[in-house]
């Protein structure tokens, strides 16, 4: 029987629109990938609770403000996934690897460059359906003051 796990990821994204991204280790599932942080739920966790948990043990923040994304079911070969994703728009704390892994913030487009697993394609196609990253923040126009 092909085991089964929930995933609170966090699509995060800072002052200048761009989304941070972690590299997986080579023996993790699907290593040598960059994915969105995040990680697995424990059973008698919310699914808001997990995604906090995960931001700070894995690149060290705090959650402030997040909204839900999407929800993604995918089967690997040795395992279902269920991946809850947030877009976490407001948090405390200087990004970091806690892990020892890469991390690294990009731009939307640049996403392109960067291998994934198959489960995070829908979330990429999601972000580029997202107002929030159409246009960076910083290349908003000034609106008039009347």
């Amino acid at each position: 029987m092909m085991s089964q796990l929930q995933v609170a990821v966090g699509v995060v994204i800072n002052e200048n629109a761009e989304i941070l991204i972690a590299h997986r280790r080579p023996d993790q599932h699907q290593g040598d990938l960059w994915e969105f942080p995040g990680g697995k739920r424990e059973p008698s966790e919310s699914r808001e609770a997990a995604l906090t948990r995960e931001l700070f043990e894995e690149v060290g923040i705090n959650v402030i403000s997040a909204t839900e994304l999407t929800r993604i079911r995918h089967d690997y070969a040795d395992r279902r996934v269920t991946l809850d994703v947030w877009l976490v728009t407001e948090f405390d704390g200087e990004a970091h690897g806690r892990e020892g892994q890469k991390i690294k913030w990009c731009t939307l487009a640049a996403l392109a460059e960067h291998d994934f697993p198959a489960a995070n394609a829908p979330i990429i196609t999601a972000l580029q359906q997202c107002e929030q990253l159409s246009v960076s923040r910083k290349e908003k126009p000034d609106l008039p003051v009347e």
